[in-house]
């Protein structure tokens, strides 16, 4: 790749480092080694041939005076094959000397451009660092390219020591004192991220079962930011800092507790049932709502085969249950086709024990509003049937049966338990019991199975079995059971 595949024009202009000229020239080739690298990055196996900067702010001076380091905002289109792939949003720290705790955050020392000589890092991993973020967080305004809010009644505390949270996710977060968490979205899109969007939807409406956001920050339109399409058309959220919950435990650890000590989880499940139907209800005052037609129920179910039909061509062992699985989806296109309208409303998007917390008080929360990240940001913020976070959490139960071993003889057994006492607390709740929508949850779920199956194959093909476990299931079209809890 030569040179000139680093240095295309800015749309950032300005005197500071951070928009002289040659900051991708110095920046790029560290690039290209690190991301791939990160779990955040999406396009790996993928060869990246290109970055443009899409902004670029100084949220410290990185001018590299000894000891005292800078930090360097930037989100960068990255292009894979000859392609614009995704938008990422990094957090740079530099310093001229970097202390040894930081040395595994090291991208490598910069060599030409504005920050020649200087030692560039992950500055999420850096205290001194996200200090700054947090002081910037409780100062509403504007740096840059960047705008800051702040929840009215929110109270931040100043001086909250920052921890860099350890969880497995596809951002990254920041942990302040036991009281905030700050999540940083690595691949942004123009527009409102449902985590916040949601999240702060049902906070306004009083629920107790999300963790209440009290600032977040966003990109702004750069001056002759180009394609319609991508970041600048409209602002796109780039943090959220909300509540903290230390003390709390997910949902999958704890029915994964329940599996190897012998108890039961069926109340647990109830009532997360009867939580996730009280979310759905208060998303539905909050936000507007609406019905599927016939049109959108069979583009629906087209969508759903088409997934089908690429993952199968991936992964072997699901063709020979692809006929039998597109009956599924043949079903949903046609409810579409009688006339029914099915209603849809904003939902989580990507429930499953993962994101429920159970806090001290035993009391459950939802978390991470933010939808299937590999699914485009404009098809996760669409209404949706509820059912569809129902089927997710159904896939979660099944799935934290058979974690430790997909053939159990028992693991059938303790899912189906724990899946209708779920369905039963919803339906308490909501008064729609989801088991009376045989079409739709079995289009849901075995959707959400498919995806499984590719995920597993790509990233941990020793899980492959668990979700091929409900293929078989599925394929087999049994009829709707249910079981009283």
């Amino acid at each position: 790749m030569s040179d000139s595949s680093w240095t295309r024009t800015s749309p950032t202009t300005g005197r500071s480092p951070a928009t002289a000229p040659g900051l991708l020239h110095s920046l790029g080739p560290l690039l290209l080694e690190w991301l791939p690298r990160q779990r955040w990055f999406a396009g790996k196996g993928r060869p990246i041939t290109g970055f443009d900067l899409v902004s670029a702010t100084e949220l410290l001076p990185v001018g590299g005076r000894p000891g005292t380091p800078g930090l360097l905002h930037l989100l960068l289109d990255v292009e894979q094959n000859g392609q614009r792939a995704d938008c990422y949003q990094l957090l740079l720290g530099t310093r001229s000397l970097l202390p040894p705790s930081l040395v595994p955050a090291a991208l490598g020392q910069a060599t030409g451009g504005p920050l020649d000589g200087l030692t560039v890092y992950e500055g999420l991993h850096d205290p001194r660092l996200t200090a700054v973020l947090l002081e910037r967080l409780r100062a509403p305004g504007r740096t840059g390219r960047l705008r800051f809010f702040t929840e009215p009644a929110a109270n931040v505390p100043a001086g909250l020591p920052p921890r860099l949270s350890t969880a497995e996710q596809s951002n990254t977060s920041v942990i302040y004192g036991d009281e905030y968490i700050l999540k940083v979205f690595r691949r942004v899109s123009p527009g409102a991220n449902p985590d916040l969007e949601l999240s702060l939807a049902l906070a306004r409406d009083g629920s107790r079962r999300v963790a209440a956001p009290a600032a977040w920050f966003e990109s702004l339109q750069p001056p002759g930011a180009g394609a319609p399409d991508g970041i600048g058309a409209e602002p796109a959220t780039l943090g959220v800092l909300q509540r903290y919950l230390p003390g709390s435990a997910d949902g999958w650890e704890l029915a994964l507790r329940a599996m190897d000590d012998g108890t039961e989880f069926t109340a647990d499940a109830r009532a997360l049932g009867a939580a996730t139907a009280e979310v759905h209800a208060a998303l539905a005052r909050a936000l507007p709502t609406g019905s599927l037609d016939r049109r959108r129920i069979q583009l629906i179910a087209a969508t759903m085969a088409q997934r089908l039909d690429t993952a199968a061509a991936e992964v072997p062992e699901l063709r020979p249950y692809r006929t039998r699985l597109r009956a599924a989806f043949h079903d949903l296109s046609e409810l579409g086709g009688t006339g029914e309208r099915v209603a849809a409303q904003r939902i989580h998007g990507d429930l499953h024990l993962g994101q429920a917390l159970r806090t001290g008080g035993r009391e459950w929360l939802l978390i991470d509003f933010e939808g299937e990240p590999s699914r485009p940001l404009s098809e996760r913020r669409l209404p949706a049937p509820p059912v569809q976070d129902v089927a997710g959490m159904l896939r979660s139960f099944d799935y934290a049966a058979r974690h430790r071993d997909p053939a159990a003889p028992t693991a059938g057994a303790w899912a189906e338990r724990h899946r209708d006492a779920f369905c039963a607390g919803y339906a308490a709740t909501s008064g729609t019991d989801p088991r009376d929508r045989p079409v739709l949850i079995r289009a849901y779920e075995t959707d959400k199975a498919v995806y499984e199956v590719l995920y597993e194959a790509r990233h941990r093909p020793a899980w492959l079995p668990i979700p091929m476990s409900a293929i078989d299931r599925l394929a087999a079209n049994p009829p709707p059971r249910r079981i009283t809890p």
